[in-house]
């Protein structure tokens, strides 16, 4: 049954999932680069996100990906940077990954197929990553629908 949803905090994908998450009183959180930084400067204070010592975006992805019991990868087309390199770090590290391309699944489908990966794989924390919002300015609004609709119909 899933109990918590943790991300990185960059702008995009990984706030939409947080957001979501907050809004809905549902337990959240993740490792973020030190000095919390995102692509526009710094993650904000209202994310219950912890420090690593390290400034590295990989660092931070390594951690969420290795505290997580699966991710789920929101994206768009093709995989690329930090998105890529969390579906390289799921296959290193033995987790299961869900990859959803919002650009063929709506918010409610996408939501059930995250359902079934969290039921498949007995998913206790969730890992939600992909683009940042300067890569698709979509990512944090259809991040935020499909991660609301999976928290109501989980509850």
């Amino acid at each position: 049954m899933l109990r918590r949803i943790i991300s990185g905090g960059q702008t995009g994908v990984d706030r939409g999932a947080l957001d979501a998450a907050l809004e809905l009183g549902f337990p959240c959180g993740g490792a973020c680069p030190a000095g919390r930084i995102a692509e526009d400067g710094r993650v904000p204070d209202r994310y219950p996100l912890f420090e690593l010592k390290s400034m590295s975006y990989r660092s931070r992805t390594l951690r969420n990906v290795a505290d997580s019991d699966g991710t789920v990868i929101l994206h768009f087309g093709e995989l690329e940077g930090g998105t890529a390199t969390t579906r390289d770090l799921c296959t290193q590290l033995g987790k299961p990954a869900k990859l959803i391309n919002g650009a063929e699944l709506g918010a409610e489908p996408a939501a059930a197929a995250v359902l079934e990966f969290v039921a498949k794989h007995r998913i206790a924390v969730l890992n939600v990553a992909g683009p940042r919002a300067s890569r698709m300015p979509q990512a944090h609004a259809y991040t935020y629908a499909v991660i609301r609709n999976v928290l109501m119909r989980s509850a």
